[in-house]
Parts: C-alpha cells; sequence; structure tokens
C-alpha cells in the first residue's frame, strides 16, 4: 500500500510524516512527491491515498493579495507541485489528508482565502505561531456532529501550532470541524461529503504531537483506514 506525501524529505521535521503514519501501519511505502515533481502526477497513480504537508506559505496570489507578497516566505516550487496534485488526487478520489500549510492549499485551491498573518489580520491572545523553542500549544473546540468529531471522539483539546497565517474565507465546498478560542478555522471537511473521499484539514501538526493525543494518533488511523478502504475496492475492480 503506498501513500503519496508532498514532502517527506529534506529535513527531520518532513520525515516525521512518515514516521507518524508508520506507528499505526509499518509496512506501508511513503512515495515522495517532492524528490521527483516532474514525475508527481504519475507516481500518485501509483498511490491510494494524499498527505499535504505544511511548510512554507502560500503565495497570496492565489487568492487575491498579491499586493501581500512581502508578507510571505513563499516556496514557488511547492505551489506549482501542489495545486495541481490536489486537483489529480480529487480525480482519482484519493483520500486526502491535509496539514498545516497543506490544509491551506486545500481551502485556497477550492476558491478560499487566507489571512496573510494573523496578529495582522486577526489579533488575538491566543498564539498560533511556534515559539523560539517549538511550536506553541493552544485548545480547540470540536464542532458537534462534524467527522472530525467522529474521528476523534473529542469536543475539545489542546493541539500544537506553528503557522501566521489560516483560512479566512472558507470555501464554500467546506464546513469548518473545529476553531479555536479567537475564532480561527483550525479544521474543516466535506461540506457536503456524500459521494466524496475523504478529506480532512487541520491546522495543527499531528507528526508532531504526542502520538497519545486523540488528534493526532486517532487522525493517523482514521487516515489509514480510508487508504486501505481505497486500495481494497481499487484490488476489486
Amino acid at each position: 500500500m503506498k501513500i503519496a506525501i508532498s514532502r517527506a524529505s529534506g529535513t527531520a521535521k518532513y520525515a516525521l510524516y512518515a514516521h507518524w503514519l508508520r506507528q499505526v501501519e509499518p509496512t506501508i511505502e511513503i512515495i515522495d512527491l517532492f524528490a521527483e515533481p516532474e514525475k508527481a502526477e504519475e507516481n500518485l497513480m501509483e498511490c491510494s491515498g494524499l498527505v499535504l504537508t505544511g511548510g512554507p506559505d502560500v503565495n497570496p496570489e492565489k487568492y487575491g493579495k498579491a499586493e501581500r507578497n512581502n508578507e510571505c516566505f513563499i516556496d514557488p516550487e511547492r505551489d506549482s507541485l501542489e495545486f495541481p496534485i490536489f486537483e489529480k488526487a480529487r480525480e482519482l478520489k484519493l483520500p486526502i489528508l491535509g496539514i498545516c500549510r497543506g490544509a491551506q492549499v486545500i481551502n485556497v485551491a477550492l476558491g478560499g482565502t487566507l489571512y496573510v498573518d494573523i496578529p495582522t489580520d486577526h489579533p488575538s491572545e491566543v498564539r498560533h505561531q511556534s515559539n523560539p523553542d517549538g511550536d506553541s500549544r493552544h485548545t480547540i473546540e470540536v464542532v458537534a456532529g462534524s467527522l472530525l468529531k467522529k474521528i476523534t471522539k473529542a469536543s475539545e483539546g489542546t493541539v500544537n501550532s506553528a503557522h501566521h497565517q489560516a483560512v479566512e474565507y472558507i470555501s464554500e465546498h467546506l464546513r469548518s470541524a473545529a476553531v479555536s478560542h479567537d475564532g480561527i478555522i483550525e479544521a474543516f471537511e466535506w461540506n457536503e461529503p456524500t459521494g466524496k473521499p475523504f478529506l480532512l484539514g487541520v491546522q495543527w501538526h499531528p507528526e508532531r504531537l504526542e502520538f497519545e493525543n486523540v488528534f493526532s494518533h486517532r487522525i493517523a488511523e482514521h487516515f489509514i483506514f480510508e487508504v486501505e478502504s481505497h486500495s481494497l475496492l481499487f484490488r476489486t475492480l
């Protein structure tokens, strides 16, 4: 069983995604799409799921705020890889998990916008950016009736945080699944999930949380379940 990860190498933090998923299923094969960007779509077609990972800022040009590019750390290579890959994964009906930047890519790709800089655009007492010694922490509230609530069986909890951007206007195709106390959307899912493959975007980093935290291990477990189900379905066709 193969899972595509938009970037799974280059630094120790990127390597954590594979380690996190393998705590659930040690035999999975990780396909790092960033390693061969020219073959990304071809390699994706061999996989049964996609993880869009964290990383630099999404270019504000993608959501109509090009004049604020100087407030961002942009990676054009990641943008040029991940937006087409997301669309290809939708075409292939793959389960998709977006983490931090990956969640923001999903929202923008589906017509939503982002806060370019939370302290500037949505100031609050909740710290979303990382600290000098690592990720910050804050609580979230899970939306009743959401898929995230079903997965985690939690109404609230503590997650890590390392971002200065976030969902501003959520795509009409999505709905909020969790919020922080200042109203920032911390997770989302399909607005109308019937007939669609699994999709979940989370603003925190479950791969860097303690695995026993329900906002880490239960997300990994459910994503692996969805990937296995997709793999089994296509083996029987």
